[in-house]
């Protein structure tokens, strides 16, 4: 199910993939953003509607990344600076260079890397919001590589620790993508907290309620209105929580922290300063950007013969109910593209309302309706 579905038929619009990702890069550009990088950054943004997690897609333009380029918290023509090379792994500093196409540009060089070093990583600092982590993972399955990508959140604290009073970590997305033989490749794409803050507030402007297990109150007792996140009296649960599953959601929160952020010296959550609701600059996020050729390591069409027995074995598992399909991460994304590319990419009423204003105000032609 996509992020779109419980949305009545008449509050959708459908628009050009074509002529959606032309708009953004424009926006882009007009910001400031030289066009190549524009470019990148509007593919990224635009994932996710095209794949159907609509909280991280063009609904963030002017939430997130057009605040991020107008106060200045994010460079558009910032040049990253190598710290250390190491060869199969580098310490980049982003210089506050726009994430969505920083990350891409990371999983590009550990791509490289990985070619004559069989394991290529890249460890950024001074990084900003860079969206769904998956369309940067996937850019080393074009290379038949597997690729990693993990984010924290910089000094911004969202979620607490268990049986913990105070916020103290992000929401710590993780991202694996890898090719699948002949199917759709295998991307996981996920916060380590129970949801990220995108589908709260999408919940938010709908109106609509939360399952329980999403937000919990000061007490620990579930919150279903949303609302209620950002007024500060309900925080994020963790993957698996609440309960002793909490715990799991919590380690790869934590996991996530140290690989991104401990790692390469990139802004920390957890720290004295959240004991006393001290706030810094949210910027300064941490990646983990990794990619893995097994073709250095094996006889390369090996991997992809096994990848494809892997995920198609999956595919093939018998379902519980009559009609029913078993599928694995990345299919219904994959599904979800291609109907984006035969039919257009679906966008709520209120969204195109929103880039319509964009477009007036700079001046641009808006993506005409199907």
């Amino acid at each position: 199910m996509t992020d779109l579905d419980h949305a009545p038929p008449a509050t959708r619009v459908r628009v050009e993939l074509a002529e959606l990702l032309s708009f953004t890069t424009e926006v882009f550009v007009a910001h400031g953003v030289p066009r190549g990088r524009a470019s990148a950054a509007a593919t990224a943004l635009c994932h996710g509607d095209i794949t159907g997690t609509s909280s991280h897609g063009l609904v963030n333009l002017t939430r997130i990344y057009l605040p991020l380029l107008r106060s200045g918290r994010s460079r558009p023509d910032a040049e990253p600076r190598v710290l250390a090379d190491r060869g199969a792994s580098v310490l980049l500093d982003g210089c506050g260079a726009l994430g969505l196409w920083l990350a891409g540009e990371a999983m590009d060089l550990a791509v490289r890397r990985a070619v004559n070093h069989g394991i290529g990583l890249v460890s950024v600092r001074g990084g900003t919001h860079f969206g769904c982590a998956g369309p940067h993972a996937l850019r080393a399955v074009a290379g038949g590589m597997i690729g990693v990508v993990a984010a924290n959140c910089g000094h911004q604290r969202i979620a607490r620790p268990p049986r913990g009073r105070v916020a103290m970590l992000g929401t710590n997305p993780l991202s694996v993508a890898a090719p699948a033989g002949a199917h759709p490749p295998f991307l996981l794409d996920m916060s380590t907290t129970a949801v990220p803050t995108g589908k709260v507030r999408a919940a938010a402007r709908a109106g609509e309620g939360v399952p329980a297990g999403w937000l919990a109150d000061e007490h620990g007792d579930p919150v279903r209105d949303p609302a209620l996140f950002d007024q500060g009296t309900a925080h994020l649960t963790w993957l698996g929580g609440p309960g002793s599953g909490e715990y799991k959601g919590f380690g790869l929160g934590l996991m996530v922290e140290v690989l991104a952020a401990l790692v390469p010296g990139a802004g920390i959550g957890p720290s004295p300063a959240a004991w006393a609701a001290d706030r810094a600059p949210d910027d300064d996020i941490g990646y983990l950007v990794l990619a893995v050729a097994p073709a250095t390591l094996r006889e390369p069409e090996a991997y992809q013969r096994d990848a494809g027995s892997l995920f198609g074995s999956l595919l093939g598992c018998p379902p519980v109910e009559a009609g029913g399909k078993v599928s694995y991460p990345g299919v219904p994304e994959a599904r979800h593209a291609e109907e984006c590319r035969g039919l257009g990419v679906p966008l709520s009423g209120a969204l195109h309302a929103e880039l319509a204003d964009v477009a007036a105000e700079l001046g641009l032609d808006l993506p005409g309706v199907r």
